[in-house]
């Protein structure tokens, strides 16, 4: 008995390959020409041929947001206009008050103006303090 007189139950025809593509053929699925149908090709995916780049456009874009937002600016004056004096400023006390909202103080929080204010008021640690503002306030 020889090798090959058995009969095997799973045998299938080799297909014929054509070059260095294997089954494909021709152009081995690279299609014709370019960067890429050549042998190493290594294109970066996120180039885009030398134009802005879909993250740079989202920058352009209607509506779009910063991922370091800026911080809420309010007034000295219009702090003193409705606090009382000793009373202690913070971002809860400012939404209550109605001079920042809900969604601006989550960024932060910064006073800004050194005009000169006759009421005694302590900040909280998370409210950002301009120079003149600090100055005025230690007064």
């Amino acid at each position: 008995m020889q090798i090959n007189s058995l009969k095997l139950k799973n045998r299938r025809k080799k297909r014929k390959t054509i070059g260095r593509g294997g089954k494909k053929g021709t152009y081995s699925g690279k299609g014709n020409k370019g960067q890429k149908a050549r042998s190493g090709a290594k294109v970066d995916p996120l180039f885009e041929g030398g134009r802005s780049t879909l993250i740079d456009h989202m920058k352009k874009k209607r509506g779009f947001k910063a991922l370091n937002c800026k911080k809420a600016i309010i007034n000295l004056e219009n702090i003193s206009k409705k606090f009382k004096s000793g009373d202690l400023v913070s971002a809860e006390s400012l939404i209550k008050a109605g001079l920042v909202d809900k969604m601006e103080a989550k960024n932060g929080i910064k006073v800004l103006g050194g005009k000169d204010i006759k009421i005694k008021l302590s900040f909280d640690k998370k409210i950002l303090l301009s120079k003149s503002v600090k100055e005025t306030v230690e007064k």
